[in-house]
């Protein structure tokens, strides 16, 4: 009979000794996730900021996907927006739909980008 609740007795100590070490571990990923900072690329020289924001009632199971200059920059779902840095120049925007959709062609828009400017778009359907 003693034998068996000494058992126990260090039964005990060895499980709540792996919870303590499992909610040390648990706390320092949280703390570790609020301490970070995300890196900022510093913006570009001779670059204009460029937005494209998904209208709101796109569509739950449509991705808007945007290329610039003939490259594929992103598929975007709900809630997601395009915004990057583009050099000064003409540029050539392209939105399309995924999966695709009968009877609705890409849009596309020609911009000039001019340094230090800001450009902000939002696709919806036409």
């Amino acid at each position: 009979m003693g034998a068996s609740k000494t058992t126990r007795v260090q039964n005990m100590k060895k499980y709540n000794s792996i919870i303590y070490i499992v909610s040390l571990a648990c706390a320092g990923l949280i703390f570790t996730g609020c301490a970070t900072n995300q890196a900022t690329a510093p913006i570009p020289a001779n670059s204009g900021h460029l937005i494209v924001t998904r209208v709101a009632n796109f569509g739950s199971d449509l991705s808007l996907v945007l290329s610039i200059d003939g490259k594929d920059v992103g598929s975007f779902t709900e809630g997601r927006q395009y915004s990057g840095y583009l050099p000064a120049g003409q540029h050539v925007l392209i939105a399309r739909v995924d999966p695709f959709q009968a009877g609705k062609h890409p849009g596309r828009k020609t911009i000039t980008v001019q340094a230090g400017h800001t450009y902000s778009y939002t696709a919806a359907w036409s």
